[in-house]
């Protein structure tokens, strides 16, 4: 029953999508318009600004036209010059003010405590919002963020980007057509290194970053890449939270046991504390009838296993993938693509959806998949404050 309620509830908020897409119209109903986009946040040295802005460039789909590039005014200035950003502003409510009917979309690139207010004040003047995960530091205002989009008719989109690339997609293709049969457990993982030392960074502020980071930070994709990757949800949590660097003020570490919607146990590891690990996301799906694998050093490939032991190495851009995959391989076999590509591929599928298009089935995260992902901070916070007690949850709602 729990599983059909899920599924219901999934292709409601299928449809939702589609009558939003539907009824929003853009600066630029002409197929050969860009789309006018703003950014707010992702100044100089801003790797993910920098990842946003290219990812629109890419395909020609989109001009950045106004922003906000940092706090400093005059070096914000000079960056949007540098940039060819024509209008730049103060703060973010003169921005509303003077782009309300003019922006498609906005980024929303900052530091994850001025998410909230920052969002909400552009998706209530109409503008479409592009805002980085965590979508809030706490589930209340997650849930009015997606109340807000869903009432003005606009779209909010989260970029847990990973899900764009196309052995992803064709992964999630296979667990949808039942080439693994039943999924029976599923381990997830992002085990990166960035932060194995001491660092001065935002994210160690738990007042900035929330003090759950690992879950926040990196938990949350791969939380989303299992979710996506499967069409399963989390029905309990069981998570351990715990820092790894001395002295750090936040979690860094989180491990966690998952209840899935099919009665499937999973598991997700969470840290930025890996030593010497590079990015180190990846994920195992394991079925009846074969497994598959996919990490994201190696995203050219998704392994497949039959009960045999034998494997299948599928390569991107081979002949035979499904259109999920084929449409956004953008060269051809052997000609590796990566994480700009995917972040492409992000902002060619939220073209289409802001220009009226239906959605796909396999599609970009929505704001209650930001939802969802704060849902799981709150819910691993409160599972660790119990000894690692079993918390249902009821994420998306």
């Amino acid at each position: 029953m729990r599983t059909r309620a899920i599924a219901h509830e999934r292709a409601r908020n299928v449809q939702k999508l589609r009558r939003v897409c539907v009824q929003t119209r853009t600066l630029a109903e002409n197929e050969q318009m860009r789309l006018v986009a703003g950014m707010v946040g992702g100044g100089p040295g801003a790797m993910i600004g920098a990842a946003h802005r290219h990812a629109m460039w890419l395909d020609n789909q989109y001009v950045l036209a106004a922003g906000i590039f940092g706090r400093n005014r005059e070096a914000s200035a000079q960056f949007a010059d540098e940039l060819g950003v024509e209008r730049v502003y103060r703060d973010h409510r003169e921005m509303v003010e003077k782009e309300a009917g003019r922006l498609d979309v906005v980024a929303v690139v900052t530091p994850n405590d001025t998410h909230f207010e920052i969002a909400k004040a552009f998706l209530e003047a109409g503008i479409s919002v592009v805002c980085e995960k965590p979508l809030t530091n706490d589930s209340a205002t997650a849930a009015e963020l997606v109340a807000i989009a869903e009432s003005n008719n606009v779209i909010l989109a989260v970029p847990h980007i990973y899900s764009a690339y196309p052995m992803v997609r064709h992964a999630a293709r296979m667990v949808r057509n039942g080439d693994l049969g039943r999924i029976r457990f599923v381990a997830a993982e992002h085990a990166s290194g960035w932060a194995s030392a001491d660092v001065e960074q935002w994210r160690m502020d738990p007042d900035r970053g929330g003090v759950a980071t690992a879950v926040a930070d990196v938990g949350t994709h791969a939380f989303h890449l299992l979710r996506y990757i499967t069409g399963l949800e989390a029905t309990r949590v069981s998570a351990e939270l715990g820092t790894l660097v001395p002295n750090r003020p936040v979690f860094d570490n989180a491990t966690m046991r998952l209840t899935l919607s099919n009665g499937a146990p999973a598991t997700v590891w969470a840290t930025m504390a890996a030593t010497g690990q590079e990015h180190g996301l990846r994920i195992r799906v394991f079925g009846d009838d074969a497994s598959l694998e996919w990490h994201h050093e190696d995203p050219q490939h998704l392994t497949v296993r039959d009960p045999d032991g034998g494997a299948t190495i599928l390569a991107h851009g081979i002949s035979g993938l499904s259109d999920d995959a084929a449409r956004l391989t953008r060269v051809g076999l052997g000609h590796p693509e990566g994480f700009l590509e995917a972040f492409a591929n992000f902002y060619l599928d939220l073209a289409e959806l802001l220009r009226g298009r239906p959605a796909r089935d396999l599609s970009i995260p929505t704001g209650v998949d930001g939802l969802i992902g704060v849902q799981l901070v709150e819910a691993t916070v409160a599972s660790h404050a119990n000894d690692a007690a079993w918390v249902d949850t009821s994420f998306g709602t």
